[in-house]
């Protein structure tokens, strides 16, 4: 599954673009429902400063951060184009028409984020321990945050 991040992110529950933290929000969901489903989820997100544009594996959840300058929307593209004839496994979600059109024309199948987040609330229905809005950060997770903010940028990996 390839999602369109910040496209996804305002049909979430719990999270908003305007949230500093809406990246890693939806990760951390991404993360149950790969949990859930055993799947795994390839997730793009435009608008990376340059010095933190990078790829980072969460779990099951591959995060692509596009620096500025190069939207997600042809990084997504790009990213199918690379796959080749394995882009008809990929389901790829995204509202955006020049996504979808792409995509299909790769022979992937498309599901709007509407549809998606819809998925996803039923089934933190179904599971309401699950739902990560609800549960505390980690301890990893606040070491990862402290360091974000004493050094005033993402810790190297």
């Amino acid at each position: 599954m390839v999602i369109d991040g910040h496209n996804l992110i305002p049909h979430m529950p719990g999270i908003n673009l305007s949230d500093v933290d809406d990246e890693l929000r939806l990760i951390e969901q991404l993360q149950v429902y790969c949990r859930l489903t055993r799947h795994t989820v390839t997730v793009f997100f435009d608008r990376a400063p340059v010095w933190q544009a990078r790829t980072q594996q969460f779990g099951r959840v591959r995060a692509h951060f596009v620096r500025v300058g190069m939207e997600a929307d042809a990084a997504i593209i790009a990213y199918l184009k690379k796959l080749g004839k394995q882009a008809k496994n990929v389901i790829v979600v995204s509202s955006d028409r020049q996504i979808g059109v792409a995509a299909r024309a790769l022979h992937a199948r498309v599901m709007l984020s509407a549809a998606f987040a819809e998925g996803w609330r039923n089934m933190i229905a179904n599971e309401p321990e699950t739902d990560p809005c609800d549960q505390p950060l980690s301890e990893e997770e606040v070491r990862y945050w402290e360091d974000i903010f004493n050094r005033g940028n993402l810790p190297e990996n």
